[in-house]
Protein backbone atom coordinates (compact mmCIF):
# COMPACT_ATOMS: atom_id res chain seq x y z
CA UNK A 1 0.00 0.00 0.00
CA UNK A 2 1.17 3.34 -0.87
CA UNK A 3 1.07 6.20 1.66
CA UNK A 4 0.79 9.50 -0.19
CA UNK A 5 -1.92 11.29 2.22
CA UNK A 6 -1.33 11.21 5.88
CA UNK A 7 -3.76 12.44 8.20
CA UNK A 8 -1.92 13.08 12.04
CA UNK A 9 -4.12 13.21 15.55
CA UNK A 10 -2.54 14.00 18.68
CA UNK A 11 -4.18 13.18 22.28
CA UNK A 12 -6.42 16.30 23.01
CA UNK A 13 -5.18 18.65 26.44
CA UNK A 14 -2.04 16.32 26.64
CA UNK A 15 0.21 19.50 27.86
CA UNK A 16 -0.96 18.70 31.45
CA UNK A 17 0.52 15.08 31.54
CA UNK A 18 3.16 15.98 29.33
CA UNK A 19 4.95 19.18 28.96
CA UNK A 20 7.01 18.34 25.94
CA UNK A 21 3.54 16.41 23.74
CA UNK A 22 3.73 19.80 21.38
CA UNK A 23 7.13 19.51 20.28
CA UNK A 24 6.83 15.88 20.39
CA UNK A 25 4.21 16.07 17.71
CA UNK A 26 6.01 19.00 16.07
CA UNK A 27 8.48 16.15 15.67
CA UNK A 28 6.14 13.61 13.57
CA UNK A 29 4.53 15.96 11.84
CA UNK A 30 8.64 17.07 10.13
CA UNK A 31 9.16 13.57 9.91
CA UNK A 32 6.60 12.27 7.97
CA UNK A 33 6.52 15.60 6.15
CA UNK A 34 10.26 14.96 5.33
CA UNK A 35 9.26 12.08 3.92
CA UNK A 36 7.63 13.85 0.80
CA UNK A 37 3.96 12.74 2.22
CA UNK A 38 1.14 15.29 1.93
CA UNK A 39 0.31 16.17 5.62
CA UNK A 40 -2.99 16.89 6.96
CA UNK A 41 -3.72 17.70 10.36
CA UNK A 42 -7.19 16.72 12.36
CA UNK A 43 -8.55 19.97 12.35
CA UNK A 44 -8.99 20.22 16.89
CA UNK A 45 -5.09 19.50 16.66
CA UNK A 46 -4.93 21.76 14.72
CA UNK A 47 -6.59 24.54 16.77
CA UNK A 48 -5.59 23.42 20.47
CA UNK A 49 -1.50 23.09 19.31
CA UNK A 50 -2.10 25.98 16.77
CA UNK A 51 -0.13 24.11 13.67
CA UNK A 52 -1.66 26.76 11.25
CA UNK A 53 0.89 26.15 8.55
CA UNK A 54 -0.50 22.84 7.60
CA UNK A 55 -3.55 21.72 5.83
CA UNK A 56 -6.45 20.41 8.11
CA UNK A 57 -9.26 17.53 7.88
CA UNK A 58 -11.75 17.23 10.43
CA UNK A 59 -11.81 13.19 11.66
CA UNK A 60 -15.18 12.58 9.77
CA UNK A 61 -13.78 13.19 6.69
CA UNK A 62 -10.82 11.70 6.85
CA UNK A 63 -12.19 9.01 4.38
CA UNK A 64 -9.63 9.90 1.33
CA UNK A 65 -6.51 9.94 3.50
CA UNK A 66 -4.25 6.43 3.25
CA UNK A 67 -3.22 6.25 6.54
CA UNK A 68 -3.80 8.11 10.15
CA UNK A 69 -0.94 8.84 12.63
CA UNK A 70 -2.30 8.90 16.35
CA UNK A 71 0.16 10.23 18.80
CA UNK A 72 -1.42 9.82 22.20
CA UNK A 73 -2.62 6.44 24.12
CA UNK A 74 -4.98 3.29 23.92
CA UNK A 75 -8.23 5.85 24.86
CA UNK A 76 -7.40 8.40 21.78
CA UNK A 77 -7.13 5.38 19.48
CA UNK A 78 -10.55 4.41 20.94
CA UNK A 79 -12.10 7.48 19.95
CA UNK A 80 -10.49 7.66 16.91
CA UNK A 81 -11.15 3.64 15.91
CA UNK A 82 -15.15 4.25 16.34
CA UNK A 83 -15.38 7.46 14.33
CA UNK A 84 -13.72 6.09 11.42
CA UNK A 85 -14.35 2.59 11.42
CA UNK A 86 -16.70 2.47 8.23
CA UNK A 87 -13.89 4.01 6.06
CA UNK A 88 -11.41 1.27 6.06
CA UNK A 89 -8.60 3.48 6.78
CA UNK A 90 -5.61 2.19 8.54
CA UNK A 91 -4.28 3.36 12.05
CA UNK A 92 -0.55 3.87 13.64
CA UNK A 93 -0.51 4.59 17.35
CA UNK A 94 2.51 6.45 18.80
CA UNK A 95 2.12 5.54 22.14
CA UNK A 96 2.23 8.66 25.23
CA UNK A 97 -0.60 6.41 27.28
CA UNK A 98 -0.08 4.12 30.27
CA UNK A 99 -0.55 1.20 28.60
CA UNK A 100 -0.58 1.08 24.36
CA UNK A 101 -1.83 -1.97 23.82
CA UNK A 102 -3.72 -0.24 20.54
CA UNK A 103 -0.77 2.84 20.29
CA UNK A 104 2.07 0.37 20.52
CA UNK A 105 4.96 2.16 18.97
CA UNK A 106 7.13 4.01 21.63
CA UNK A 107 7.80 7.81 20.75
CA UNK A 108 11.85 6.71 20.70
CA UNK A 109 11.29 4.42 18.52
CA UNK A 110 8.81 6.36 16.14
CA UNK A 111 11.00 6.86 13.39
CA UNK A 112 12.53 3.92 12.68
CA UNK A 113 9.30 2.18 12.69
CA UNK A 114 7.55 4.73 10.72
CA UNK A 115 10.19 4.49 7.98
CA UNK A 116 10.05 0.77 7.79
CA UNK A 117 5.69 1.12 7.68
CA UNK A 118 6.15 3.49 5.08
CA UNK A 119 8.37 1.23 3.27
CA UNK A 120 5.44 -1.71 3.26
CA UNK A 121 7.23 -3.85 5.98
CA UNK A 122 3.87 -3.84 8.28
CA UNK A 123 1.22 -6.54 9.86
CA UNK A 124 -2.05 -5.31 9.60
CA UNK A 125 -4.00 -6.08 12.76
CA UNK A 126 -8.13 -5.97 11.73
CA UNK A 127 -10.17 -5.44 15.17
CA UNK A 128 -13.71 -6.24 15.51
CA UNK A 129 -16.65 -3.89 16.89
CA UNK A 130 -19.54 -3.96 18.58
CA UNK A 131 -22.88 -2.15 17.83
CA UNK A 132 -25.33 -1.40 21.07
CA UNK A 133 -28.82 -0.15 20.79
CA UNK A 134 -31.12 0.72 23.45
CA UNK A 135 -34.44 0.24 23.06
CA UNK A 136 -37.25 2.02 25.44
CA UNK A 137 -40.88 1.19 24.76
CA UNK A 138 -40.02 -0.22 21.16
CA UNK A 139 -38.16 2.76 19.98
CA UNK A 140 -34.54 3.59 19.52
CA UNK A 141 -33.43 5.82 21.83
CA UNK A 142 -29.48 5.28 21.47
CA UNK A 143 -27.08 3.74 19.35
CA UNK A 144 -23.16 3.60 19.20
CA UNK A 145 -20.21 1.61 18.14
CA UNK A 146 -17.49 -0.21 20.61
CA UNK A 147 -14.64 -0.94 19.76
CA UNK A 148 -13.24 -2.00 23.63
CA UNK A 149 -16.73 -2.98 25.43
CA UNK A 150 -20.33 -2.71 26.73
CA UNK A 151 -20.91 -2.02 30.03
CA UNK A 152 -23.99 -1.72 31.84
CA UNK A 153 -23.68 -1.26 35.61
CA UNK A 154 -25.52 0.31 38.32
CA UNK A 155 -25.13 3.43 40.46
CA UNK A 156 -24.91 2.38 43.67
CA UNK A 157 -26.67 -0.65 44.28
CA UNK A 158 -26.88 -4.16 42.63
CA UNK A 159 -28.57 -3.67 39.78
CA UNK A 160 -30.79 -7.14 37.77
CA UNK A 161 -30.20 -8.41 34.44
CA UNK A 162 -31.88 -11.19 32.63
CA UNK A 163 -28.76 -11.86 29.64
CA UNK A 164 -29.96 -13.52 26.35
CA UNK A 165 -27.93 -14.97 23.93
CA UNK A 166 -29.49 -15.75 19.96
CA UNK A 167 -33.23 -15.57 21.92
CA UNK A 168 -32.46 -17.71 24.20
CA UNK A 169 -32.13 -16.56 27.84
CA UNK A 170 -28.53 -17.21 29.29
CA UNK A 171 -29.29 -17.03 32.93
CA UNK A 172 -30.45 -14.04 35.00
CA UNK A 173 -27.86 -12.47 37.22
CA UNK A 174 -27.89 -9.53 40.39
CA UNK A 175 -24.30 -7.75 40.20
CA UNK A 176 -22.64 -4.27 40.13
CA UNK A 177 -22.93 -4.86 35.93
CA UNK A 178 -22.07 -6.50 32.75
CA UNK A 179 -19.19 -6.28 30.34
CA UNK A 180 -19.62 -7.24 26.99
CA UNK A 181 -15.83 -7.02 25.18
CA UNK A 182 -14.77 -7.52 22.05
CA UNK A 183 -11.19 -9.59 21.77
CA UNK A 184 -9.88 -5.96 22.03
CA UNK A 185 -11.50 -5.06 25.33
CA UNK A 186 -10.42 -7.95 26.69
CA UNK A 187 -7.33 -6.75 28.17
CA UNK A 188 -8.99 -3.46 29.57
CA UNK A 189 -12.01 -3.39 32.29
CA UNK A 190 -13.01 -7.00 31.55
CA UNK A 191 -9.39 -7.96 32.37
CA UNK A 192 -9.94 -6.48 35.88
CA UNK A 193 -13.30 -7.57 36.64
CA UNK A 194 -11.80 -11.57 35.88
CA UNK A 195 -12.38 -11.93 32.73
CA UNK A 196 -10.71 -14.08 29.84
CA UNK A 197 -8.01 -12.61 27.36
CA UNK A 198 -9.21 -12.95 23.69
CA UNK A 199 -7.00 -13.35 20.90
CA UNK A 200 -7.73 -10.78 18.41
CA UNK A 201 -8.03 -12.92 15.32
CA UNK A 202 -10.65 -14.83 17.36
CA UNK A 203 -13.94 -13.97 16.21
CA UNK A 204 -15.83 -13.70 19.90
CA UNK A 205 -16.69 -11.51 22.55
CA UNK A 206 -16.54 -12.20 26.61
CA UNK A 207 -19.55 -11.40 28.69
CA UNK A 208 -17.92 -11.19 32.20
CA UNK A 209 -20.32 -10.24 35.63
CA UNK A 210 -18.78 -7.03 37.79
CA UNK A 211 -18.66 -8.56 41.52
CA UNK A 212 -22.14 -10.56 40.76
CA UNK A 213 -23.75 -11.87 44.19
CA UNK A 214 -23.71 -15.29 42.92
CA UNK A 215 -20.18 -16.56 42.85
CA UNK A 216 -21.68 -19.42 40.06
CA UNK A 217 -22.23 -16.39 37.64
CA UNK A 218 -18.53 -16.74 35.52
CA UNK A 219 -17.19 -15.23 32.29
CA UNK A 220 -18.29 -16.84 29.22
CA UNK A 221 -16.98 -16.31 25.85
CA UNK A 222 -19.13 -16.62 22.60
CA UNK A 223 -19.32 -16.35 19.20
CA UNK A 224 -19.26 -12.68 18.14
CA UNK A 225 -21.92 -13.71 14.97
CA UNK A 226 -24.63 -14.45 18.19
CA UNK A 227 -26.65 -11.39 19.59
CA UNK A 228 -26.60 -10.54 22.96
CA UNK A 229 -30.26 -8.48 24.71
CA UNK A 230 -29.86 -7.46 27.86
CA UNK A 231 -33.59 -7.09 30.26
CA UNK A 232 -33.47 -5.02 33.29
CA UNK A 233 -35.23 -6.60 35.96
CA UNK A 234 -34.51 -4.24 38.82
CA UNK A 235 -32.17 -1.38 39.62
CA UNK A 236 -31.93 1.96 41.45
CA UNK A 237 -30.34 3.73 38.51
CA UNK A 238 -28.01 2.52 36.15
CA UNK A 239 -25.81 3.39 32.88
CA UNK A 240 -24.89 2.33 29.62
CA UNK A 241 -21.01 2.79 29.06
CA UNK A 242 -18.88 2.61 25.78
CA UNK A 243 -15.66 2.07 25.86
CA UNK A 244 -15.19 3.92 29.23
CA UNK A 245 -15.64 6.98 27.03
CA UNK A 246 -19.44 7.53 26.32
CA UNK A 247 -21.93 7.10 29.49
CA UNK A 248 -26.18 7.12 28.73
CA UNK A 249 -28.09 6.74 31.88
CA UNK A 250 -30.26 3.88 31.58
CA UNK A 251 -34.41 3.26 32.43
CA UNK A 252 -36.16 -0.15 33.91
CA UNK A 253 -38.03 0.15 30.52
CA UNK A 254 -34.96 -0.21 28.41
CA UNK A 255 -33.73 -3.19 26.52
CA UNK A 256 -30.44 -3.57 25.02
CA UNK A 257 -29.56 -5.56 22.34
CA UNK A 258 -25.79 -5.99 21.28
CA UNK A 259 -23.99 -7.95 18.15
CA UNK A 260 -20.94 -7.93 16.21
CA UNK A 261 -20.70 -4.81 13.98
CA UNK A 262 -20.01 -5.02 10.38
CA UNK A 263 -16.97 -2.17 10.63
CA UNK A 264 -13.61 -3.23 11.49
CA UNK A 265 -10.29 -0.74 12.43
CA UNK A 266 -7.19 -1.61 10.76
CA UNK A 267 -4.35 -1.27 12.99
CA UNK A 268 -0.84 -1.17 11.25
CA UNK A 269 2.41 -2.47 13.61
CA UNK A 270 6.01 -3.37 12.64
CA UNK A 271 6.52 -6.18 10.75
CA UNK A 272 8.02 -8.07 13.68
CA UNK A 273 5.10 -7.46 16.23
CA UNK A 274 3.87 -9.92 18.18
CA UNK A 275 0.56 -9.88 20.36
CA UNK A 276 2.19 -12.45 22.86
CA UNK A 277 5.38 -10.47 23.08
CA UNK A 278 3.50 -7.55 23.74
CA UNK A 279 1.21 -8.93 26.53
CA UNK A 280 4.18 -10.10 28.52
CA UNK A 281 5.61 -6.20 28.17
CA UNK A 282 2.17 -4.85 29.21
CA UNK A 283 1.00 -7.34 31.95
CA UNK A 284 4.76 -7.89 33.08
CA UNK A 285 4.23 -11.76 32.37
CA UNK A 286 7.41 -13.65 33.02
Amino acid sequence: MSFKKIAIIGKYNNLKEDPNFSSKLQALIEFIDSKKIQVFIEEKTQQQFKLNSYDSVALSQCKDVDLIIVLGGDGTMLGVGRTISHMGVPMVGINQGRFGFLADISFEAMEKELTSILEGNYVTDERMLLSVKVMRDDKLIYESLALNDIVIKSGSRLIELELSVSQKLLHNQRSDGIIVATPTGTTAYALSAGGPILHPDLDAVAIVPISPHTLSNRPIAINAEQPISVKIIDMDEGFLSVDGQIKFPLDLRDQIHIQKSSNRVSILHPKDYCYFEMLRNKLNWG
